[in-house]
């Protein structure tokens, strides 16, 4: 008797076991990030104080108001997100919903984006940025950025809809309901979760991409959050101050994407675990 017991118990303590270790993974995982950012933190009151972050957000640097990098990358994300979840979503009800010949060969085919690097598009990009004069455009950012994620979008989108029971489409059709019609109050709201995981993921990695705002805009004025690290580098003279007031800086414009984590971070974990269930 004692002996079944210990089997019944023994796998609670695994799983506290596990948790412990979990957490205790965690833990280390975020004191490894968290500590760059609290040794910038103290570096920028070093000297001159709290007031380094006024004056930093009170100027000019090398043409970039670290106010307007906070607009413009917002902008860029949110263009991003929307291309992203609409043109994902439509993909994916139609790989998964209507059956069409080479279905199953074009998914996997836009699968295969997956695997391709954001530096192998640079020359492709600039012909096309040139050619349709989006050069110093918001959109001409937010596009390169969303042709990257979008068959993550499609893979994510299409698992999730592919879920959705044949006998609602079935009633649906029986209704007299086109694909738009089924689209919209079917698959959409179905989708929910993933989406909001998407539009998530995709402002996150949007306000962290350095590469094509860089290549895309010229213009000061026109300079992300994660852009301008780089480009105001130059405006601070090597001063205990000056270097002071220059990780203040640094610190202003990484606030944007802890928020947008932070936030976000429910959004991301309702929409894998909605992602993960079958019916």
């Amino acid at each position: 008797m004692a002996t079944t017991v210990d089997e019944d118990r023994l796998p609670l303590r695994t799983r506290r076991v596990d948790r412990i270790l979990i957490y205790g993974f965690l833990i280390v995982f975020a004191a490894a990030f968290l500590a760059p950012l609290i040794n910038a933190v103290q570096l920028s009151v070093a000297v001159g104080g709290i007031g380094n972050y006024w004056s930093v957000l009170t100027r000019d640097l090398n043409g970039v108001s670290i106010p307007q990098t906070f607009l413009n990358s917002a902008i860029i994300a949110v263009m991003h997100a929307f291309l992203v979840c609409s043109i994902g979503a439509l993909a994916a009800y139609a790989f998964s919903t209507i059956d069409f010949r080479g279905r199953e060969p074009m998914y996997y085919g836009v699968l295969l984006f997956l695997a391709v690097p954001a530096t192998s598009m640079l020359v492709p990009v600039y012909f096309i940025t040139g050619t349709l004069s989006m050069f110093n455009t918001y959109i001409g950012v937010a596009m390169p950025e969303a042709v990257l994620t979008l068959p993550f979008a499609v893979l994510l989108l299409r698992n999730r809809m592919g879920d959705i029971p044949k006998e609602i489409v079935e009633a649906a059709v029986i209704d007299r309901a086109n694909h738009f019609h089924i689209f919209w109050h079917v698959a959409l709201p179905l989708t929910r979760g993933p989406l909001a995981n998407l539009a998530a993921l995709s402002v996150m990695w949007s306000l962290q991409d350095f590469l094509f705002p860089s290549f895309i805009l010229r213009s000061p004025e026109l300079a992300t959050a994660a852009q301008a690290v780089q480009v105001i580098k130059s405006a601070f003279a090597p001063t205990p101050l000056e270097s002071s007031q220059y990780f203040a800086a640094l610190v202003l414009l990484g606030v944007p994407a802890l928020v947008i984590i932070i936030f976000a971070f429910r959004f991301v974990t309702k929409g894998m675990a909605s992602g993960g269930l079958k019916e």
